[in-house]
């Protein structure tokens, strides 16, 4: 089972965690367990299944409101206790007041909206960040955003501030711009 999941088997799992394989299989039934006794719903479980229609309405409404430049209707998608991070970066805001004033911040200094394509991250919707470069005709890639749902909103946005990555999610470096 750990292999297919995590591509590792439990003997090498085990030297990893400095522990025996009967420990880490017994970790392993122990954490089904808890999975089968259905476990209280909490954060990401309550996020709309990947690729529903819950899910794709509220990705659906974060693209609109970007590509627009609309900072208003962003901070309204998102819980009250939201969290904007950037890792590696320590940059951290909690809360639509904090989020919106960065946003507002960041869109004032990049004086172009962003163009997003989706992705998918760790089963999360996600999306490459084009910025238009004057005079060019290109979007260049900028960020890679990750989305956390929750019910109906969003509960945090991870900004990637590096398009290195952007391959390994099948994204272009550059757009033609539009």
């Amino acid at each position: 089972m750990l292999r297919d999941v995590l591509g590792y088997r439990a003997a090498e799992v085990a030297g990893i965690l400095e522990t025996t394989e009967t420990a880490v299989n017994s970790l392993l039934r122990r954490a089904r367990a808890a999975f089968d006794a259905g476990l209280p719903v909490t954060g990401r479980d309550r996020a709309p299944l990947p690729r529903s229609k819950a899910e794709r309405d509220i990705a659906g409404s974060f693209v609109e409101t970007v590509e627009n430049g609309d900072i208003d209707g962003l901070v309204a998608l998102l819980t009250d206790d939201a969290w904007l991070t950037m890792p590696p970066l320590p940059h951290a805001y909690q809360g639509r007041n904090a989020i919106g004033g960065f946003l507002r911040g960041a869109a004032a200094r990049r004086g172009a909206p962003m163009r997003l394509v989706p992705t998918r991250a760790n089963t999360q919707p996600a999306f490459g960040c084009y910025l238009p470069v004057p005079d060019t005709g290109v979007a260049r890639a900028l960020a890679l955003l990750v989305l956390t749902l929750e019910d109906d909103a969003i509960s945090a946005i991870t900004w990637f501030a590096d398009s290195s990555a952007f391959p390994r999610f099948g994204l272009p470096r550059t757009l033609p711009d539009e």
